[in-house]
């Protein structure tokens, strides 16, 4: 059931499927519980020989026949390797800690995002890009789909598992937190500046190089009203009269793009 259904064991172990992701779960400094080889998958085994040959690290190998693999994979393709595998767990302090080498903590906060892909999608895009941790948790539309279902793990590439990530936070607890640290909240928005609300601005209008907390909101309503204006800021990206929105995943990119174009500057270019 880790692997096919998506549900964690009661221990809170995840299913991984394929050779990419069962490598990136050994390479993660997650606890890796079991891997599995059907017959046909046992030709991926010299892959992991690295991990799996260590005698100081005894990971379990288990075996088992290709027609029972099928009956248990997640994929219409299997390839043969699976691992069982317990995720880390971190605090509200680490998720508002600094990144590497002291870098500003840059939060990507997944609220209501209800694909599995655009989760996986978006954690892929936060640890391509710099951010420091992510979050995920639930609006009042809804709660955002789990990091660690099968699909967000494949759409994610395995980030998910790399990344400092806290899910199913409360969100007033997180922000909250957020305050407490003084890292400010930015608000993605795809409306324009209403009453009420912080000041709007473009993503090159931000310094991005300051602690920060970017909130993505659900696919199809954005966030709630009441996040939306207690954000210090909403950010807004500029775009073609025609077009009313993108998708929360594409959006997620070009912010963090463009905080990861900052970050890299010996100095803050902002035009």
């Amino acid at each position: 059931m880790a692997i096919r259904g998506g549900l964690p064991t009661e221990s809170g172990a995840v299913g991984v499927e394929g050779p990419r992701l069962v490598e990136e779960a050994l390479r993660s400094g997650c606890a890796v519980r079991a891997v599995l080889f059907s017959e046909s998958g046992q030709r991926h085994h010299a892959r992991f020989g690295t991990y799996l040959d260590r005698s100081r690290v005894a990971i379990p190998i288990l075996h088992t026949t290709d027609r029972l693999f099928l009956g248990i994979a997640d994929t219409e393709q299997p390839q043969g390797v699976a691992a069982l595998v317990t995720p880390r767990t971190f605090s509200l302090a680490d998720i508002s800690a600094s990144g590497v080498a002291g870098a500003a903590p840059l939060v990507v906060v997944l609220v209501g995002v209800q694909d599995p892909g655009n989760v996986g999608t978006i954690l892929r895009t936060a640890a391509a890009f710099g951010a420091t941790a992510a979050v995920t948790a639930a609006s009042g539309q809804g709660g955002t789909a789990s990091p660690f279902s099968p699909k967000s793990l494949r759409a994610s590439a395995g980030a998910a598992l790399h990344l400092r990530l806290l899910a199913g936070i409360s969100l007033p607890l997180l922000l909250e937190e957020f305050r407490a640290r003084e890292i400010r909240t930015l608000a993605s928005s795809s409306r324009e500046a209403q009453a009420g609300r912080g000041p709007l601005v473009a993503p090159w209008e931000v310094d991005w190089r300051a602690p920060l907390a970017l909130l993505i909101g659900n696919e199809g309503q954005g966030l709630p009203e009441e996040i939306a204006s207690s954000a210090d800021a909403a950010i807004r990206i500029p775009m073609s009269a025609s077009v009313e929105s993108i998708n929360a995943a594409a959006a997620a990119a070009v912010l963090l793009y463009e905080a990861s174009r900052q970050r890299r500057s010996p100095a803050r270019q902002i035009p």
